[in-house]
């Protein structure tokens, strides 16, 4: 089970570092980037990678702020939305497994067709849902209900933090990455990712359950 995430030590954080480099992966992005920009001038993807790392920014430390009172409004427990964050995020990496499209996290095809002009295609689709969607929110909510402290908060917002920065500069210099990264690059990262991010979304489901159904924990410690 994932220890407190305020004494957070270098493989939790390595962990946390993962899950959210596996979902919110700015390579694997890359070419929805591209492709959604295609016809853009330099100049225009650069001004759009900036607005998306803000967005994606004040989203994330929304939901690290906010997410855990939102879903307690609702009467649901960091434990019982942890099963259900880990099923999403285990649909999303079998999917990156399978090399098939995420249309929960990356949004349908009539979705990505009712884009708006470049100051909304920054929120929607890009920010939302492809990078900051269901499995990143999944996410964000329960690393950060992990903790209850202002330090710990903070070692999650700098993974995060970390990772949108790399973004930023992937976008940034998307039209120069796009030339050098290529289909097997690009299959290879997938792959990888879906694995890991599969691996930490069974473990995220297995914690949830032992504390949703203590008798699993209680049957594991007696098998031991």
């Amino acid at each position: 089970m994932m220890g407190d995430l305020a004494v957070m030590d270098m493989t939790e954080l390595t962990k946390a570092f993962g899950a959210f480099f596996a979902i919110m992966n700015p390579f694997v992005n890359l070419p929805l980037f591209l492709s959604l920009t295609a016809g853009y001038t330099v100049m225009q993807q650069r001004k759009l990678a900036v607005k998306i790392a803000i967005n994606c920014l004040v989203m994330s430390l929304v939901i690290l702020l906010a997410g855990q009172k939102i879903i307690a409004f609702f009467g649901i427990t960091i434990d019982q939305f942890r099963i259900a964050g880990g099923v999403v995020l285990a649909h999303i990496a079998w999917s990156m497994l399978n090399g098939s499209d995420i249309t929960a996290h990356h949004g349908s095809s009539p979705e990505k067709s009712s884009m708006g002009e470049i100051s909304g295609l920054a929120f929607y689709p890009i920010t939302f849902p492809i990078i900051v969607g269901p499995g990143t929110i999944a996410t964000l909510i329960i690393y950060a209900g992990h903790t209850n402290t202002l330090v710990g908060l903070f070692a999650v917002s700098s993974v995060v933090v970390s990772i949108i920065a790399m973004l930023f500069v992937v976008f940034f210099f998307a039209a120069s990455f796009g030339k050098v990264l290529s289909n097997t690059m690009r299959t290879i990262t997938t792959r990888l990712m879906g694995m890991i991010l599969l691996a930490i979304s069974i473990e995220m489901i297995v914690a949830g359950l032992k504390v949703v159904f203590p008798v699993l924990g209680q049957t594991g410690q007696a098998l031991q």
